[in-house]
């Protein structure tokens, strides 16, 4: 996990006043701050559910179910991950274990950690 810098939190909080959005110049700052705040939003969250959630039992294809669930996605939805139905089926059904390179594809499109399918 990421260890959390107050000095850069801070920063990136101060840089986050609203303001309107009157060039492209901006807009392209605006942007790229709003990528690296939800990546903050995210170590502090995956920091207080690592320490107040418990995963016993919890097996990787049954986390990618859960996560599934939670963004609305259906097994099609995997296609470009697991390259076809078939893989899918078996990986989401247990039949068939999450190779490295697929938990890398599952964590960037479900923005979570990797090890979580391995």
């Amino acid at each position: 996990m990421l260890e959390l810098d107050p000095g850069r939190y801070g920063r990136l909080l101060a840089r986050k006043l609203p303001a309107v959005i009157r060039t492209e110049e901006e807009n392209e700052r605006l942007i790229a701050e709003e990528r690296e705040y939800a990546e903050l939003l995210t170590v502090l969250i995956e920091a207080f559910e690592e320490a107040n959630y418990l995963l016993e039992g919890s097996t990787p294809d049954s986390r990618l179910r859960s996560l599934m669930e939670e963004h609305g996605l259906r097994q099609r939805d995997l296609l470009e991950v697991f390259g076809s139905r078939g893989i899918a089926s078996e990986v989401v059904s247990g039949k068939r274990t999450i190779s490295k390179t697929q938990a890398k594809k599952l964590a960037a499109l479900l923005h979570v950690p990797a090890d979580l399918y391995l």
